[in-house]
């Protein structure tokens, strides 16, 4: 008989959005602070909610975020890097 998991076992998608957009916020304040030219964040399952949050507080930074989707739409890969200006 296999182990019976619940909704309890798994983090919630709001927590795992929330990590996400912690992990992303990092990737563009070390592109922004210069530690970085470019850094790629992967694996990414929630970007289409994240995106739309973290383009303006990269533009603010002076940074741009391209998204690299999987062929097969589960996720994408981010790539921060800075705008040339």
């Amino acid at each position: 008989m296999e182990p019976r998991t619940t909704d309890a076992d798994w983090p919630s998608t709001e927590i795992a959005i929330e990590r996400e957009l912690a992990t992303i916020r990092g990737a563009i304040e070390m592109v922004a602070g210069g530690f970085s030219p470019r850094v790629m964040v992967g694996g990414l399952r929630f970007v289409e909610a994240i995106l739309p949050m973290a383009q303006g507080y990269a533009a603010n930074l002076g940074v741009r975020l391209v998204p690299l989707w999987t062929a097969d739409d589960a996720g994408a890969d981010l790539q921060v890097e800075r705008i040339d200006g």
